[in-house]
């Protein structure tokens, strides 16, 4: 498949602190909200209330479900799959009705984009749990991603792409943001929840240069090249084969100055890399959202991985069982991501499409203080 992009992207510039907030701030809202990500892989929930200019996470939950397993020899979503989804889903059901939430979005993204079946499982799902979820488009699922690194951007920043590997496809998103005084670029990025294509205002706004939705994620990526036997040949094709579907991505031979461009990253393979690189035994959120890693400490940890083989990585306490047999074609991504981009640096997030999600809920609502984030 082809990347996605809008019909608008690649053509503007040619036609023309954190959502989890600790702080102990009076919410003006009793009212529970909840985010769900049905992913190719992953199967992930988050139950919040409003707190200042983010929010306070009362419940969550995160189960591998492979959705998209054998999706790319078929084309559907496998049996085995949807009923282990649907496993997943009565859990989360039973913590809505508990936590009595009324206020949710649930969405599902490239798996049941892709599967010719996935509007049918979405009717299944509805029959057998109750839960409605929508299959939403590439461009929110970009638009998502990007709100919730928001925090993250440093005030130097000029030039951001914010990127976000998924199991099924990774998005890209690159802002331009030198227009915008320092102080509202965080804030100027989180209004991109409506929509990439800002309406003219007084407002100096983030200007959203291009973005991309690539149809490879750590899933997608990896069954694509199973038939590789050996280790390092399979990861060094992986992300040749990756750095070749950013060919049409406008700002791909861009050169902006390192010190004014920043990369920041949220996927499990970002956090996962992060984490091996604290030498953490047991992951810890508070020490890895928010931190940078130079190219080099990444390379370091992806060279550790290839050194490992496929059975080390699988007893790795940062890896893990679940995420050991896709942490190679993440890892691929990644490198690729960081050969692109003049920059030797990437921001590490902690967060990602359920973030997104509670804030757009809560924006609209306006339960949030703008600007104490």
């Amino acid at each position: 498949m082809a990347p996605k992009r809008s019909k608008g992207a690649g053509a503007l510039e040619r036609k023309s602190q954190t959502a989890l907030s600790p702080a102990p701030v009076s919410s003006r809202s009793n009212d529970l909200y909840a985010a769900l990500d049905l992913g190719t892989n992953s199967c992930r929930m988050l139950i919040a209330q409003p707190k200042g200019g983010g929010f306070h996470v009362v419940d969550s939950f995160s189960k591998s479900v492979q959705l998209g397993a054998g999706l790319e020899k078929t084309g559907r979503l496998s049996r085995g799959s949807m009923s282990r989804t649907i496993q997943a889903l009565r859990i989360c059901q039973q913590k809505l009705r508990r936590n009595k939430v009324h206020k949710m979005r649930l969405v599902a993204t490239e798996a049941c984009r892709r599967a010719s079946n996935g509007d049918e499982f979405m009717r299944r799902i509805t029959r057998e749990t109750g839960l409605r979820l929508e299959i939403i488009a590439p461009e929110q699922e970009a638009q998502l991603a990007v709100i919730s690194c928001a925090p993250l951007v440093s005030r130097k920043t000029e030039n951001l792409l914010v990127v976000d590997i998924g199991g099924g496809s990774t998005e890209l998103v690159w802002i331009d943001i030198s227009g915008v005084p320092k102080k509202d670029r965080a804030q100027s990025i989180m209004r991109l929840h409506n929509g990439f294509v800002q309406a003219v205002t007084d407002i100096p706004a983030a200007k959203v240069v291009d973005w991309i939705s690539v149809p490879l994620g750590v899933a997608t990526l990896r069954d694509q090249f199973s038939d590789v036997e050996d280790d390092a040949a399979r990861f060094a094709l992986m992300s040749w084969f990756f750095e070749e579907n950013l060919a049409d991505f406008t700002p791909y031979q861009s050169a902006q100055a390192q010190e004014k461009f920043q990369i920041v990253g949220t996927s499990g393979t970002v956090t996962t890399v992060a984490a091996s690189h604290l030498g953490l035994r047991r992951y810890d959120r508070t020490k890895v959202d928010g931190i940078s890693m130079s190219t080099q400490q990444i390379d370091k940890v992806i060279h550790r991985y290839l050194a490992m083989g496929p059975e080390g990585r699988r007893v790795d306490p940062c890896i893990g069982n679940d995420r050991s047999a896709l942490i190679m074609s993440g890892a691929a991504i990644l490198q690729a991501l960081m050969r692109c981009w003049p920059t030797d640096r990437l921001s590490v997030a902690d967060r990602g499409l359920r973030e997104g999600l509670l804030y757009a809920q809560m924006s609209a609502d306006g339960v949030l203080e703008e600007g104490t984030f």
